[in-house]
């Protein structure tokens, strides 16, 4: 079965940290881009950090630079996003989602979501004292 697995999430103090972890199976990671999107209740679902095959591009939404680090370890099959200095405007399910990259540049601009060939299930964030 083709598929992505995150895991990570959970409920963290403001200020906190985490580090989500999105792994394929059924194939490889080598030649898709990876994006991490998230949606928060009542909010569109919207790409927080895009990452190409070779790590040529690594793209930030602006809420989250100098905050978040988008890595991959293609070895591994797996992205990770560390978050750091989490605020509770970071509440939200994180989804992770790949696609087969096309071109170097292809995270100059965080693609949307209809750009990708996979997704995972999702998990949840909580950011609240």
């Amino acid at each position: 079965q083709l598929q992505l697995v995150e895991s990570g999430g959970g409920l963290v103090q403001p200020g906190g940290s985490l580090r989500l972890s999105c792994v394929a199976s059924g194939f490889s990671l080598d030649n898709y881009a990876i994006t991490w999107f998230r949606q928060a209740p009542g909010k569109e679902r919207e790409g927080v950090s895009c990452i190409t095959t070779r790590n040529t591009i690594i793209n930030y939404i602006d809420s989250v630079k100098g905050r978040f680090a988008l890595s991959r370890d293609n070895a591994k099959n797996t992205a990770y996003l560390q978050m750091n200095s989490l605020n509770p405007d970071d509440t939200a399910v994180y989804f992770c989602a790949s696609g087969w990259n096309l071109s170097p540049d292809m995270c100059a601009a965080i693609p949307r979501q209809g750009r990708y060939d996979y997704w995972g299930q999702g998990t949840q964030v909580t950011v609240s004292s």
